[in-house]
């Protein structure tokens, strides 16, 4: 059995963040609990115009700053064009490539794709937020560990809304999780979890996230400093206080991208059955 490749695709711009040093961390665990040999590559996507060929197994692609909305950007072609060729390749091969996008990843992704309405939202979502799961949620195999609903760490200007049923089905894809309702606010629930295919998965949230290190992070002055002006103290308090939960982000952070990335190591581990095989032949 050759070795298996990741493919972590950082959308930072180079931008301070916490997202690259989870979305590594991640990896290297993946690396340890493999029973075959596992090797990974970071590609500076919208910095550096780097963007990973399909000779990779598994794919991460992380948040970012700025606009997920069309632009110009150089890298957004190689980008969508490599979320094309996972896509295509998938159809037309035993041996599937699987990937998995956050935040504005999945943001690019579902406007690409059509699948839902992309704007920018009226205030910026910070904090760790409870999130009720659909009902192809509370059965999906990433999601069904979780409690409902489960806690998510949020961050984000922009957001994925009014998703297209007509799309929807034409491409399969289920939604698994939704902003929580507020009756007392008109405002839509934003799609927070999608399984686009068997092999594809994304969340507007950060799965990534892991208590620990994100505490360390909002105990720093400059962090501390910028969520109280820009949120206020309680806010502040709050996030502070479910970091250190053990029924909050520590589940979520357990769960999804950890099972993610080890059910598509057994996936690409196990051996394929020639397509008319039967169980006795």
């Amino acid at each position: 059995m050759k070795s298996l490749k990741i493919a972590i695709l950082d959308l930072y711009d180079n931008a301070p963040n916490e997202g690259m040093r989870c979305l590594n961390q991640l990896a290297r665990r993946a690396q340890a609990e493999s029973p075959v040999a596992v090797s990974y590559d970071v590609f500076n996507v919208r910095a550096n115009l780097e963007v990973p060929d399909l000779s990779y197994d598994i794919y991460l692609s992380s948040g970012g700053p700025g606009s997920p909305l069309a632009s110009e950007e150089a890298w957004e072609q190689p980008f969508f064009a490599l979320m094309d060729g996972i896509l295509t390749w998938n159809e037309t091969h035993a041996r599937k490539k699987h990937l998995f996008v956050i935040c504005h990843s999945f943001q690019l992704l579902t406007r690409h794709l059509g699948i839902g309405t992309l704007s920018k939202r009226k205030s910026t979502s910070l904090g760790i937020f409870p999130i009720p799961k659909t009902e192809a949620g509370q059965m999906d195999p990433l999601l069904s560990v979780l409690p409902d609903p489960f806690y998510v760490m949020d961050s984000r200007d922009y957001q994925v809304t009014q998703p297209d049923a007509e799309r929807i089905a034409e491409l399969g894809v289920q939604i698994l999780a939704l902003e929580k309702e507020r009756p007392h606010v008109p405002l839509e629930q934003a799609v927070m979890a999608i399984r686009f295919t068997d092999e594809i998965f994304g969340t507007q949230f950060h799965p990534e996230a892991d208590s620990e290190g994100m505490l360390r992070y909002m105990k720093t002055e400059e962090k501390r400093r910028q969520v109280i002006e820009n949120h206020g103290e309680e806010k502040y308090l709050e996030m502070v206080q479910l970091l250190q939960d053990p029924n909050a982000l520590e589940l979520t952070d357990a769960a999804i991208l950890p099972t993610f990335l080890r059910t598509a190591i057994e996936a690409l581990t196990a051996e394929v059955v020639p397509a008319g095989a039967g169980v006795n032949s």
